[in-house]
């Protein structure tokens, strides 16, 4: 997230809006072409920084003012007024109209050559289905839609989507929506409340003919810090963000998260307590995963906990994290209109050091799969200081599957049950079984030297036992767990040999 420097005297009307602390929608229309370089969006937040927060007006005129999610889904963009169409690029952008819960208004830049062009809002460029069409025609947008051919080359695909606050999502090819990603988190789990930061404007540079990437400019802004943001997008088999941020906090920033994702998993074998459904699972993700600075490959299946609970995974120089959708079969699901088998998972790869910080995860409970309720994101452990520049850079991969370290075998399933209680004693026992598969464990048989590690910070660890499992094309390691009168435990599993670990390391908090 990143980049720096511009002429204020250069600055469009919005922009200049925002630095005289004028709310965007007292301005009139955006004025005329501006210059753009590297540093224009720097400069920008810089300057925005260096001034009190102003909140925008969420105002709309009466036809949209008071619209539900069914009017607000009927607004549609009409493609043939997309920005690009006709130009012979393999991008193109559409927007989307203020209204429902998107009621910021957010300008758009059109940079060709050097030059920003206001992209300018028109009620003609909308089909308004049932809900009466705006009469004004300096409205902005709530934000943009890029497409490209990225599942056959004659039809322009929906690749990513930025809507609604710092908020925006990708797929790669054959993929469907999940999974979303934040330009930035503040405050999350605070007992004061979460502060969201919105992305104010987009300037989006017009791709060349024959381009594999596009690249957008983000301009952030919250009552605690402003940013400008950096996106290269490459879509394709696995989508490739690029991302380069540059923060200016106006106050010293504790609780904040880098890269930042958001999910949802109502249920799985791990955790189906009270779950009654056809489906074998229902999620986005289903774990985290981390390769942390000294090279350990982690994974850490997510849960639906009774009550909000965080955990840190601390760390230096960390080498990547994400939220990972492993399951990709349809039986997984058996969902025939969610399919979450198509879902995307998304991974972290830091570039350059991030110095010392912690992985969060948040997970909060839900009732249903129309919530996100899972978390994470990197948060350095020395705060942002205020009146200075910080900056991050990333790459985010939207794909199936991510290799880390491929000589190891991954975690195919978590399966946590009930004991099947041969004294009074085991009755409150949980039997925790463990797939692995890949990696080095691939083509093992029952007899090879591989031990099962498992440790408990509390209550009791027993009965432990590994086996090659070829029902499952890899190993399987299974135990009781006896909590006794404790309520949460910290699990930990590894498969390994003489050489050393054989497959990923296996957390779990498992809760009463």
């Amino acid at each position: 997230m990143h980049r720096r420097e511009v002429l204020l005297a250069g600055l469009s009307w919005p922009l200049m809006s925002l630095l005289s602390g004028v709310p965007l929608r007292a301005m009139a229309a955006p004025a005329a072409s501006t210059p753009f370089d590297a540093e224009t969006v720097a400069g920008l937040a810089r300057a925005l920084a260096a001034k009190p927060f102003v909140a925008q007006s969420k105002q709309l005129p009466a036809s949209l003012e008071k619209i539900g999610y069914d009017q607000y889904r009927s607004i549609r963009f009409n493609p043939a007024q997309a920005l690009w169409r006709g130009d012979k690029v393999p991008f193109q952008a559409q927007f989307f109209h203020r209204g429902f819960f998107f009621r910021d208004r957010v300008d758009i830049y059109d940079v060709v050559g050097g030059v920003a062009t206001p992209v300018v809002y028109r009620p003609a460029q909308f089909n308004f289905d049932g809900t009466a069409a705006p009469k004004e025609n300096d409205l902005g947008y709530a934000g943009f839609r890029l497409h490209s051919p990225i599942n056959r080359p004659d039809y322009f695909d929906e690749v990513c989507a930025f809507l609604g606050a710092s908020y925006f999502r990708a797929v790669a090819k054959g993929q469907a929506y999940g999974l979303s990603a934040r330009g930035l988190a503040l405050k999350t789990g605070a007992p004061a409340g979460e502060e969201f930061p919105v992305f104010r404007g987009f300037w989006l540079e017009r791709p060349a003919s024959g381009a594999d990437h596009a690249v957008v400019h983000a301009l952030l802004d919250s009552p605690s810090v402003a940013g400008a943001y950096r996106f290269v997008i490459r879509p394709g088999v696995e989508t490739v963000f690029d991302v380069s941020v540059r923060l200016y906090p106006r106050v010293a920033l504790d609780q904040v998260g880098i890269a930042p994702l958001t999910s949802m998993f109502q249920f799985d074998s791990n955790d189906r307590v009270g779950i009654d459904d056809y489906r074998p699972a229902v999620h986005d993700s289903d774990g985290l995963a981390l390769v942390n600075g000294s090279g350990e490959q982690i994974w850490r299946p997510l849960q639906n906990p009774s009550v909000l609970q965080e955990s840190a995974f601390e760390d230096v120089n960390p080498r990547g994290f994400g939220l990972m959708q492993r399951k990709r079969a349809f039986a997984d699901y058996a969902d025939s209109e969610a399919h979450y088998e198509k879902r995307p998972s998304l991974w972290i790869e830091p570039q350059g050091e991030w110095g010392a910080g912690a992985v969060h995860l948040f997970e909060l409970p839900t009732a249903d799969e129309f919530h996100d309720n899972i978390v994470s994101f990197w948060r350095p452990k020395q705060a942002l200081a205020a009146g200075t520049e910080h900056r991050f850079d990333y790459r985010m991969h939207w794909c199936d599957q991510h290799a880390w370290l491929p000589q190891l075998a991954t975690v195919t399933r978590t399966r946590i049950g009930a004991v099947v209680a041969a004294s009074e004693a085991q009755r409150a026992s949980r039997q925790v079984v463990i797939d692995f598969a890949g990696g080095r464990l691939k083509g093992l048989a029952d007899g090879a030297p591989v031990r099962a590690n498992v440790t408990a910070n509390k209550g009791k660890v027993a009965n432990v036992t590994a086996h090659a499992n070829p029902g499952a094309d890899g190993w399987r390691l299974a135990f009781e767990l006896q909590p006794g009168s404790e309520r949460s435990i910290e699990l930990r599993a590894v498969l390994g040999d003489a050489s050393g670990p054989l497959g990923e390391t296996w957390l779990y908090r498992w809760t009463a």
